[in-house]
This record gives C-alpha cells, sequence and structure tokens, in this order.
C-alpha cells in the first residue's frame, strides 16, 4: 500500500472531531510513552556496543531506527518527519531520566496507560473499532496519519 492508502485506510475510523481531538492528545502521548519505556530497559550492553552514543545507546533509539525503515518504504517526508518527532521525543526522555526523581519507566506507565484510556473513549465516542484491530502496522500509522496533517497544513507533499 502506498503512504496515502495508508492514511486512507486510517482515516476511515476517524471521522468523528471529538475522536479526532483525542487522538492529536493521545497518539503523540501514547508514541512519547512507549519510547520511555523503552528507554527505561537496562541497555548497558548496548551502551558497551555504541559507546559513541552515549544515553541513547537504548532500546527506543533502536525501535526508532527499526521503525524509521517501515516509514521510509512509505514516504521520505514521513520518514525525515517521524525523525525529527522521534528526536525530540528521545531528547525528552534523556532529560526526564536524569533530571526527575520520578523514574521514566513510570511516568511512561502512567502516560501510556491513560492515553489508550482515551484512545478507546475515543473510539467509544466514534462508534469504530481502532484501526490496529485489523493490522498492527496502524499503531505506525496513527503518528504518521497526525503528521499528514501538520504537512498539508504547511504545503509539504508526503
Amino acid at each position: 500500500m502506498t503512504i496515502q492508502q495508508w492514511l486512507d485506510k486510517y482515516g476511515e475510523s476517524h471521522q468523528n472531531h471529538t475522536n479526532k481531538l483525542i487522538h492529536w492528545i493521545c497518539v503523540p502521548a501514547i508514541f512519547f510513552s512507549l519510547l520511555g519505556l523503552l528507554w527505561s530497559i537496562p541497555h548497558q550492553f548496548l551502551m558497551d556496543l555504541f559507546p559513541f552514543m552515549g544515553s541513547f545507546a537504548n532500546f527506543a533509539t533502536l525501535f526508532m531506527i527499526v521503525t524509521s525503515l517501515f516509514y521510509l518504504r512509505l514516504s521520505i517526508p514521513i520518514f525525515f518527519g517521524m525523525i525529527g518527532v522521534a528526536v525530540v521525543f528521545l531528547l525528552l526522555c534523556n532529560w526526564i531520566d536524569a533530571s526527575f526523581a520520578t523514574p521514566l519507566w513510570a511516568i511512561s506507565l502512567i502516560i501510556f496507560v491513560v492515553a489508550w484510556i482515551g484512545q478507546f473513549i475515543g473510539h467509544k465516542i466514534e462508534g469504530e473499532k481502532p484501526s490496529f484491530i485489523d493490522d498492527l502496522k496502524f499503531l505506525l500509522i496513527g503518528p504518521a496519519w497526525l503528521l499528514s496533517f501538520v504537512f498539508s497544513s504547511l504545503g509539504i507533499k508526503y
């Protein structure tokens, strides 16, 4: 499927204004919290393998490298946009991990659970099941779907 086909298919179950608004809040929150949870997995061996990466040698960075290949296959502009979002979120993970007394994993877990509850409320309002129930790849399409609206408003073709 092309990026537009993925986005159109995802958009079919995201027509309700309230559900869309919930997605604008919850999809980035889930994406960030997933990276925070992955960041929190012990990763000393990755730091030993890639010492030049410092604290960024972790499972969150590895996840973004792997998933970015999915985006690259679909769209170069979406790939670069998602890399930009990921860099911001990884920097935020690094800052929280270094600066807060509460562990990053605990903050991320709370955000993750609350955001998923929000997503399911949105789909209840929409009256449609979440797209990822049909295909898990839609978990990666959600952030790209939001990014496509940003790109469209900026006149960037994706």
